[in-house]
Order: structure tokens, then C-alpha cells, then sequence
């Protein structure tokens, strides 16, 4: 055992001492009291999936009967925003509860340092049983490499893959077997089916679980869409938004339809996850939280789609829908206040009734979740530190969403600020408007604070690369593979980079 790993099991360790609650399984003539049992955790994590291309969002064109329905039981967080928008700086944050600058995860394709304390290692030593499925991307080892139990961050029964997304013959790995197989069918269906199946063999075990689906859609190709799924969506039928210019407007189109087909497909396969929990009576002691890593530009603004990392709110804002044991007058209730990634491991340890970890940085949204108020405001931190790829020419921003403002800068100064409430499609930038000097230098103020909280020193992409010891391994890679140096990360290639 390398220090690092030796260093992390001290840390669960101590996580178990000193930080956990006692589980609260109690035996009553051999039957599990589930009154005081802790609830179960089913997490279903979509790819892409923007906030407003849901049924239930207001979108007219799109069909998610299941998730809309879902949703009249749910609390609708609907100004959740991914705190870096794009896939493994947001699990990263999500896992981890921290933000992209305390963990050094920054860009795609990197390790999650093995010091770090994460969600599954937290619910396994409550007790839980841990469940993975689907794609993962916090390995770092390559995208079709095995990854074995050591690397997995705490879940125990796996079958997933770092990153694919060939929907219709999906590569996976069966636990500990490293012979890499295919899901059968498309694979939200297919992952759902062997999920339902893992349901319903720990449905009466004493033992409660963490399940997380990572289902990668509606993530591009839109094209790779189930055909009959695609045949709802005419694209001459498709309403884009105005904020979409002309020059884009038939591109768009071809990637809307097979994108809301993707979405269609998907919600059928979470209804499917979702009437299982009820056949299996699960629904009054689980936690089912449904969201998406981020979302993406679809055009908007000028911006070709399949780009994300921006932020705007096609790219930043995600659906976040959360129901747990006990919600009564709280069905359908909608809470404008925003929520950003990291405040999502210390809110569902806080309804699992589980002490946070020292160290993790998100906030404890536990009272708003059970007594949601639209009302309620706070400022939700994003950021994009290190931008990569068809991003690599944009500045490093640091910006907050309220429940109606979003302000931003980049390395350069201030560079957006909108209301999205008056101008939902932020076409309208009040940077510099006299008439919101003094709102304006209150954004300010409130986002520099959030950041001297974090110790962010907010500097250039290249201070970050070196700091966490990440170089581009080649010039312009298509996808952003790195080398590191050693320290956190992985080594790609065979020696060091000095």
C-alpha cells in the first residue's frame, strides 16, 4: 500500500471515530426497523442535460413525462448551477464537496487524488452499501483502461467505464473482471435494467445503499439517438431560443433534435428506475436526487453546440430535482435559491443524518430542502479555472448566480453581469449600466468575499497547471489528455515531467 492510500484509510478511519453518526439499524425479531433505519441513496447523474430541457422547465418542445411527473413529488431546486461545466471537475466537486481549486480538479481526464475523502467512502463506513454505474471519469488512467476496486473512491459493486459515449454499443467493466464488455442495449436502458436488478436484491437487506447511475446522456453524438425517439422531433418543429444567431440556426436544429431524443430516451429509462423503487416499497426510506453534471450552449449566444465551460446559463445551470422519506406538503415545492455543486454531499449526509467531514466546503442545504422557500436567496459560486480544449483561448472567470442575478469576472476585470429574471436569455449585459452601479459593486463584493473564503487566489490558467503539476500532452489534443508531474494526478506517460 502506497502512503497515499495508507493516509486515506487513516482518514476514513477517522471519519468513522470521530465525525459519523452511529448507524441507526435496529433489529426487531430479525426484521430491520426502518423507521430508524438511515435512508437509502439512489443519485441518477445525467451528461448534459441542460436545466431548461426538461417538461417540467417550461420547454414545450421536449417530452419527459417521468421526470415531469417525478417532479410534482420532488423539491425543484431550479437554479442549481454546476460549479465548473464540463464532466470531471463537477464529480470531482460532487464527490467531494469541495471546490476545483482545493482539489486541483481543474480539467477532463485527471486522477482524483487518493487522499481525498469521498462520497462512497463516507456511506461505507456508515454502513452502506456502495453501487456504481456507467461512466466515471476521475480516473486518469485513459478512457478504456481497467479500473480496479483501489481507484474506485469507495463503491463496491461497479460496472462502469472512465468515458464513452457510444450510447448503442456502451463499453463497460463487471467489478473486478478486466475483460472489458458491452452493455446489450441502449445503454440508459441497459444500465437502468442491471440497477433494477441490484434494487431488488438489497431491497430488504439491513444494510441501506448508495446507488449513483451515471447515465451519459443527452452528451453528444445527438445523432447516435434511438431513430423512434429522434421521429418526435421534427427539426423544422424545434423552437429555438433568441439568443441563438441565424448562422447557427440549422445546426442547431440537427443537434436539438437528436439531443431532446437522447432526453426522451433517457427519462423512459429513469421512469423505469423509478417504478422500481416503488414496486419494491423503497420509496418511503430513500433519497432520490435526479441532475446533471452540466449543460451546454446549443448555440446560444454564438456559441456552437456541444460547448459547455461557459458562464452562461445554458452551460452553467442544471436540473436538480430531490425527494426524500418524509416529504409531505413539500411535493412540488420550488426553490429558487441557487445550489452549486459542492453543497450537494454535505446536504444529502445532512438528510442521512450523517456528521460532514471536516474539510468539506460545500453548504449544508438541508433546512431549505425540507422546508423549501422560493423566496430564499444565497450566492452560488462558479468558475472555470483552467479553460481547455475548444475553450483553450477564453479567460479564467470566477462568477455567482443568485436566485436573479449572475455576475462574473474574468482575469482581466468584470465581465458579465445579467438579470435573469427580466432577461432570462442574458442578452442584455448591465456591466457598467449607472443605473446598477451600486448592485453591481455588491456582486463584486460578494463574489471576491466567496473566493478569499476558499483561499482562491483567482490567477492565471498557467499558475493553476503548475501549482497541481498538469501539462498538455500534446500542442492541441482533440481530447485534453495531460501529463503530471509527480504529486496529485497520474502519471500518463512513463517517466515524470520535469
Amino acid at each position: 500500500m502506497d502512503s497515499n492510500m495508507a493516509n486515506k484509510l487513516i482518514l476514513v478511519v477517522l471519519i468513522s471515530v470521530l465525525f459519523s453518526c452511529k448507524n441507526k439499524n435496529t433489529k426487531t425479531n430479525n426484521k430491520v426497523d426502518v423507521k430508524q433505519r438511515q435512508p437509502n441513496v439512489v443519485y441518477i447523474l445525467t451528461d448534459q442535460w441542460r436545466g431548461s430541457a426538461l417538461g417540467y422547465a417550461g420547454n414545450k418542445d421536449v417530452k419527459t413525462p417521468n421526470l415531469d411527473a417525478f417532479a410534482k413529488t420532488a423539491v425543484n431546486f431550479t437554479n442549481a448551477v454546476s460549479v465548473l461545466p464540463v464532466c470531471t471537475p463537477h464529480r470531482a466537486a460532487l464527490f467531494t464537496g469541495k471546490f476545483p481549486t482545493t482539489t486541483g480538479m481543474i480539467v477532463n481526464d485527471i486522477y482524483l487524488p487518493s487522499e481525498e475523502v469521498t462520497m462512497a467512502e463516507i456511506y461505507k463506513v456508515e454502513g452502506y452499501n456502495t453501487a456504481y454505474w456507467g461512466k466515471w471519469h476521475l480516473d486518469g488512467h485513459g478512457r478504456q483502461g481497467f479500473i480496479p476496486k483501489e481507484r474506485r473512491q469507495g463503491f463496491t459493486y461497479w460496472k462502469g467505464l472512465e468515458c464513452s459515449h457510444n450510447y448503442n454499443k456502451m463499453p463497460y467493466y463487471d467489478n473486478d473482471n478486466p475483460e472489458l464488455k458491452y452493455w446489450k442495449d441502449y445503454s440508459p436502458f441497459a444500465i437502468v435494467e442491471d440497477a433494477n436488478n441490484y434494487l431488488e436484491a438489497h431491497a430488504k437487506d439491513e444494510a441501506p445503499f448508495l446507488a449513483v447511475l451515471s447515465i451519459a446522456t443527452p452528451h453528444f453524438p445527438h445523432h447516435s439517438a434511438p431513430q423512434k425517439y429522434k421521429d418526435l422531433y421534427p427539426k423544422e418543429a424545434l423552437t429555438l431560443n433568441p439568443n441563438v444567431p441565424k448562422r447557427l440556426e440549422k445546426r442547431t436544429r440537427e443537434e436539438l433534435q437528436g439531443y431532446y431524443a437522447h432526453a426522451t430516451a433517457t427519462d423512459e429509462a429513469i421512469g423505469r428506475l423509478l417504478k422500481q423503487i416503488e414496486t419494491l416499497n423503497l420509496s418511503d426510506n430513500t433519497i432520490i436526487v435526479f441532475s446533471a453534471d452540466h449543460g451546454e450552449m446549443m448555440g446560444a449566444h454564438g456559441i456552437r453546440p456541444w460547448v459547455k465551460q461557459m458562464a452562461w446559463d445554458e452551460s452553467i445551470r442544471v436540473p436538480f430535482l430531490i425527494r426524500y422519506p418524509g416529504m409531505d406538503s413539500q411535493k412540488g415545492a420550488v426553490v429558487n435559491a441557487p445550489l452549486t455543486t459542492p453543497d450537494i454531499l454535505p446536504s444529502l449526509l445532512g438528510l442521512s443524518n450523517i456528521k460532514i467531514p471536516e474539510g468539506i466546503e460545500g453548504e449544508d442545504l438541508t433546512q431549505l430542502i425540507t422546508h423549501p422557500d422560493p423566496n430564499a436567496d444565497r450566492a452560488a459560486l462558479v468558475m472555470n479555472v483552467a479553460p481547455f480544449a475548444s475553450n483553450f483561448k477564453q479567460l479564467p472567470y470566477r462568477a455567482i448566480r443568485t436566485k436573479q442575478y449572475t455576475y462574473g469576472r474574468t482575469t482581466e476585470g468584470p465581465n458579465l453581469f445579467f438579470d435573469n429574471v427580466a432577461d432570462p436569455y442574458q442578452m442584455n449585459n448591465l456591466l457598467d449600466n449607472p443605473e446598477f452601479e451600486t448592485l453591481q459593486k455588491e456582486l463584486d463584493a460578494t463574489l471576491m468575499a466567496k473566493l478569499d473564503a476558499l483561499g482562491d487566489e483567482f490567477k492565471s490558467r498557467d499558475y493553476y497547471l503548475k501549482k497541481y503539476n498538469y501539462v498538455f500532452a500534446e500542442n492541441k489534443p482533440a481530447i485534453p489528455f495531460w501529463k503530471f508531474k509527480e504529486g496529485k494526478g497520474v502519471v500518463q506517460s512513463p517517466k515524470p515531467v520535469k
